[in-house]
């Protein structure tokens, strides 16, 4: 049974969208996995959320055009006929979060910015929230995203801070490997008070501290080195090849640079989303690393 099998997929109309509706028609090429394509109509003026859209709001054959509309946008981005194409009308985020509960989806796969319908409102907006409050993962499509990231994916890059919810990421993307022969390489990064790469010199440091540094340094990647190693042998159970790296800086830097550097077709990341801190992480982390990468990501929330 594939790991996804009811994936919904809102679109602005926009390239992006377009690439990401690409993903999902391939994620959904064979069945039983069943694909929607939602658009969001956005009123002129905004109904109250849970109550019904006043019919005069909504321009007579409004609907019927778009949908069309919606259709031949999926069509050309590669999705079979037959696909059903739903229109809800109201603030985007709540609409797609509601599809997707509505749904049940598996997984929403969406662009995260374009140039119509909800785009203007970019990552840290309507993308934002819904990464945030999803009732299942969210497989984002940067605008840098290369349109011919591979489907089945073939190397996935997985980022571990060995929280609950980035073993819980790294277990979803053992489950895709697993499936489609895939390549997962578990990435922990250490980020030391100071700026890396490069590592610091320690010469005009007093000889006690440059060696209790150093110290320091060797006893931290070592643990690093030795606790990944544990968690990959006892998450991915020997369902796919994986491979290890310990990287030094900023997290969504360095995963970033992995992910270049491997050619990955997907990223995969663990988020909370509940408390403060972990939203402020969310920001500084996984935002970036949806702004910055230039495959999908897959977000993971436990």
């Amino acid at each position: 049974m594939p790991t996804f099998t009811r994936v919904l997929c809102p679109v602005d109309l926009s390239e992006t969208s377009g690439h990401a509706v690409s993903l999902a028609a391939a994620l959904t090429a064979s069945p039983p996995c069943q694909l929607t394509v939602q658009y969001v109509y956005v009123p002129m003026f905004m109904p109250v959320p849970m109550l019904p859209v006043p019919g005069d709001r909504v321009p007579p054959g409004e609907f019927d055009r778009v949908v069309e509309d919606v259709r031949t946008f999926a069509t050309a981005a590669g999705c079979r006929s037959g696909v059903p194409v739903v229109v809800d009308v109201g603030r985007p985020d709540f609409e797609i979060l509601k599809r997707a509960a509505e749904d049940t989806a598996d997984v929403i796969v969406m662009g995260t910015h374009g140039a119509g319908g909800f785009s203007h409102l970019v990552l840290g907006s309507v993308t934002e929230k819904v990464l945030r409050q999803a009732p299942c993962p969210v497989l984002a499509v940067p605008p840098g995203a290369r349109a011919s990231s591979a489907v089945p994916f073939r190397q996935v890059v997985c980022a571990v801070d060995f929280s609950d919810w980035s073993v819980a990421a790294l277990d979803l993307a053992a489950s895709l490997a697993h499936e489609t022969g895939a390549t997962v390489t578990a990435v922990h990064a250490i980020e030391w008070p100071w700026r890396e790469p490069p590592a610091p010199t320690l010469t005009d440091l007093p000889p006690e501290q440059a060696a209790a540094l150093l110290e320091f340094r060797r006893y931290t990647s070592e643990r690093a080195v030795a606790r990944l190693r544990d968690v990959v042998r006892d998450v991915v159970a020997g369902r796919c090849e994986t491979s290890t790296e310990i990287v030094h800086g900023k997290s969504h830097i360095e995963l970033v640079r992995v992910a270049s550097a491997r050619q990955a077709d997907l990223i995969v990341m663990g988020v909370h989303g509940r408390s403060a801190i972990d939203l402020a992480v969310f920001g500084s982390t996984t935002n970036q690393v949806v702004r910055h990468a230039t495959c999908p990501v897959l977000i993971v929330r436990r």
